[in-house]
């Protein structure tokens, strides 16, 4: 066995501690320059990049009119040569060279150089004009020769569309049908266009699907079962696409439902439930409506002792309540659909009455008491009236009988005080007023009076009227006899 002295075994640790650490500090060199190369070439390419802008949705255009594909490209190192290139490729084949360009200067394919340009200074395309075979992907590569050479590409999608027309809406059956039995069928149909999308519209609303309402894989048939009133409307199809939109003439399908809401109205009379009550001699017309399509016929019918006969055909009815034989009459309105079979009925009870005589009379005691007490007052107003005339133009017999009621002593006073002899000279009426004076006594206007007949300290505040009459002078003789 080889044994190893103290000192060969100290070299031998040494001599691998040497080659470890010459070994590590190459590992070390070697990767510090690998990741100086890697970063070197990071920051050169960030500084130089090649930056393409395309659009990044779908691009639509109309078939027959120009489509421009919108390209900017911008970097930032020094280009002594700008290289642009045009692929096109349709799913499932390979690309096809369009055109090229370097510094300008365009190089086309010669199959397609009257279709496609190149707008400078960028590198966008104008396809004109454009086919429903253009459709595809279409890729622009753009190298920049410097220092380096940059590259960039990307790729964008085109869809050509054709524009739709106005569309057409057919109804199957198109002669109507009767609601809860038959069933519609709405087609649309339109002449031109591409990806086109179907919409049915109600009265101007989106038409969604429900119980009753059914539409096929592409929304272009509507299918209504079954029909019911309340399908009645206008209907329409509204055709779209990425390009274009159209709606449909309006359409309202036949639909043949009622009667429903039979009523019966009347312009006259009271009405309470299905009991009307009109006054004798009142003439009453009354109508008979229910909501139906096609209209309803209308029968009135009349029943009377257990039996029931047609007294009219039509809406309306006139009643003359002064000609009829009972004063309760049961009448049925009856309402028919043609078309649906179905009809409907409403009875209803006139009953006839005197109330409206019995007013008219009663009108007729109000007027004759308010006539009599108008004549009442009438007669006495002309009474009071004349009886004041009367006595206002006639007063001389007033006076006369006044006088002759007076005793002869006040007659002769009145002679005496007039100063003269004869009584029909003094015939009329005297007035005395008296005015106090404090500071010489009272003084008497318009007549003196004695002082024999004046009292001291009377206060005189007022007038004095005093009538003298002419008597006869045959009474005169008879009393000096």
């Amino acid at each position: 066995m080889l044994s190893w002295s103290p000192l060969a075994n100290f070299f031998w640790d040494l001599q691998c501690k040497i080659y470890v650490l010459l070994f590590s500090s190459v590992s070390i060199y070697v990767l510090g320059f690998f990741i100086c190369v890697f970063f070197f070439h990071f920051y050169a390419g960030v500084c130089s990049a090649l930056k393409l802008t395309v659009p990044s949705h779908t691009v639509h255009g109309i078939e027959g009119q120009p489509l421009r594909l919108t390209v900017d490209y911008n970097f930032n190192a020094t280009a002594s040569e700008i290289q642009i290139i045009w692929l096109f490729e349709r799913p499932q084949s390979n690309p096809k060279y369009l055109l090229g360009s370097v510094n300008q200067i365009v190089v086309p394919d010669l199959e397609y150089q009257h279709k496609f340009t190149l707008i400078p200074p960028n590198a966008s395309l104008m396809i004109n004009p454009l086919h429903i075979s253009d459709e595809g992907n279409y890729i622009v590569k753009v190298n920049i020769r410097g220092n380096g050479t940059i590259a960039a590409s990307q790729k964008i999608q085109v869809a050509v569309d054709e524009p739709v027309t106005k569309p057409i809406v057919h109804t199957e059956p198109s002669s109507g049908v009767v609601e809860y039995v038959g069933n519609i069928t709405l087609k649309c149909t339109v002449g031109k266009g591409t990806r086109v999308v179907y919409q049915w519209m109600k009265n101007g609303k989106p038409l969604h699907a429900g119980p009753n309402y059914n539409f096929s894989s592409n929304n272009a048939t509507l299918l209504i079962v079954p029909v019911v009133k309340e399908d009645i409307g206008n209907y329409s199809c509204l055709v779209s696409n990425p390009v274009s939109a159209m709606e449909s003439e309006i359409i309202a399908p036949t639909i043949y439902y009622g009667p429903y809401g039979l009523r019966v109205k009347s312009d006259k009379g009271l009405n309470i439930g299905a009991v009307f009550t009109v006054d004798m001699g009142e003439v009453v017309l009354f109508d008979c409506s229910a909501d139906s399509n096609p209209p309803n016929t209308y029968s009135w019918i009349q029943r009377a002792d257990n039996t029931t006969h047609v007294v009219k055909y039509g809406p309306h009815l006139e009643v003359v309540s002064d000609k009829v034989a009972q004063k309760t009459i049961d009448y049925m309105c009856r309402a028919f659909n043609n078309v649906t079979g179905k009809r409907d009925e409403t009875h209803f009870t006139v009953i006839v009455t005197s109330v409206g005589l019995e007013k008219l009379a009663q009108k007729g005691k109000s007027l004759s008491s308010l006539a009599v007490i108008t004549g009442i007052s009438l007669f006495l107003i002309l009474a009071m009236t004349f009886l004041f005339i009367w006595k206002r133009y006639q007063p001389h017999k007033v006076i006369q009988k006044k006088l002759q009621s007076r005793p002869e002593a006040d007659y002769r006073k009145a002679q005496a005080f007039s100063g003269h002899e004869s009584a029909l000279d003094d015939f009329g009426i005297y007035e005395f007023v008296a005015i106090p004076d404090l500071a010489n006594g009272s003084r008497v206007s318009s007549q003196s009076v004695p002082a024999s007949d004046f009292v001291p300290g009377q206060d005189m505040l007022s007038t004095v009227y005093e009538v003298i009459q002419h008597i006869p002078e045959q009474l005169q003789q008879d009393h000096q006899l």
